[in-house]
């Protein structure tokens, strides 16, 4: 059934080369190409030329440029970590509904999936949760540092994780294979902290010093009630004079992921709760967060799968709704919420979405009735 499901996830892949899919694209292709053309060339990354993401990104930005056709090879590059992602889903014990959804959701993404590399870290990251369910420490500590060297995002299950190998396993075993996860950063890391330090410095203060992205829930009620003022820097469109907001909204974020941290280590490791407090963590990074860029939600499709029961299915339902939310304006009509504020109510009703997905994900168990 997995082997047919795969054949499903690429038959919608190549859906989308076609059709409504295949028009309108905003893609990044041309800068992951710059940047692996660059390499070949002998141009250091941050040492020669400034890079906006993390070290671990850059081997697939490279290997496109060793075959002709650097968006189709970068596409079908994606395609192999979508479809590893669907595999590692099922070493972890998915669910074939969760499985069906995952193999279908390249209709949902549509040409992000193409132009994006978050298949990339998610690969990683949902080896690391299926390694993790497996109680395989040191190789789930592996594939977390090696998400974390590759979009720094998955940091933020560092903490379930170690509750978890804590748990299971004991300090001895948490320390032995977090040793794991450092190496696999320090191997994407240490090359350029040696090389280039001041360009390593500078890629992770522009990612935490960005402004209030268009598309965050803070900024989208923003744009749909009033007229803020726009403004274009660190690769996105952002508001300008809303520094204060954005940090109420870090500080937001950093309070939520914190509670869950401490909700899941005071509750039982089991595997079901370890999985649905990382799509939680996950969650409240992209809706409680100052930057929403569409492709996070890519994040979510493997992990909120993964979720089981009721509110799985509720889950998987309110996701799909944020993503059919998300293509009603992007990429087709992008710049008309942008420049003309058009269609802002339906990028502030996603991301209320994705708030409400958060609070699916994160709602405390009922506890079970005593027998009297």
């Amino acid at each position: 059934m997995v082997a047919a499901l795969a054949v499903v996830f690429l038959g919608c892949w190549e859906a989308l080369h076609h059709w409504f899919y295949a028009h309108n694209v905003i893609t990044d292709t041309p800068a992951y190409q710059g940047y692996g053309l660059a390499m070949r060339n002998g141009i250091a990354p941050y040492r020669d030329i400034p890079v906006e993401y993390p070290p671990g990104a850059l081997p697939v930005f490279l290997a496109p440029t060793y075959v002709g056709g650097y968006d189709a090879t970068f596409g079908w590059l994606m395609a192999v970590c979508g479809l590893g992602c669907l595999l590692f889903a099922a070493a972890a014990r998915a669910r074939l509904h969760a499985l069906a959804f995952i193999a279908v959701s390249p209709l949902l993404i549509g040409a992000l999936a193409l132009t994006r590399f978050d298949f990339w870290p998610m690969l990683f990251v949902v080896a690391a949760l299926a390694a993790f369910v497996r109680d395989r420490h040191s190789t789930g500590w592996f594939a977390l540092g090696a998400g974390v060297a590759a979009k720094l995002f998955p940091l933020v299950l560092v903490p379930l994780a170690a509750v978890w190998t804590l748990r299971r396993r004991g300090a001895h075993a948490l320390a032995l294979s977090a040793l794991w996860g450092i190496a696999a950063i320090a191997v994407a890391f240490v090359p350029f902290l040696v090389i280039a330090p001041h360009g390593i410095w500078n890629s992770l203060d522009g990612e935490a010093t960005r402004p209030l992205q268009i598309e965050s829930l803070a900024a989208s009620a923003l744009m749909t009630f009033g007229r803020p003022t726009v403004f274009s820097s660190h690769g996105s469109i952002n508001l300008a004079g809303q520094g204060t907001l954005a940090t109420v909204t870090t500080v937001a974020e950093l309070v939520v992921l914190v509670s869950l941290w401490f909700a899941f280590a005071r509750g039982p490791s089991s595997s079901d709760r370890f999985l649905r407090y990382a799509a939680a963590c996950l969650c409240a990074f992209i809706a409680l967060g100052k930057v929403l860029s569409p492709q996070f939600l890519i994040w979510l499709v493997p992990t909120v799968a993964l979720v089981r029961g009721r509110r799985g299915y509720l889950a998987t339902a309110i996701l799909t709704a944020a993503w059919v939310a998300t293509d009603v304006f992007f990429p087709k009509r992008y710049f008309e919420y942008v420049f003309h504020f058009q269609l802002a109510w339906v990028v502030f009703v996603r991301d209320l979405l994705l708030l409400g997905l958060l609070v699916t994900l994160s709602w405390p168990e009922r506890a079970p009735a005593r027998s009297s």
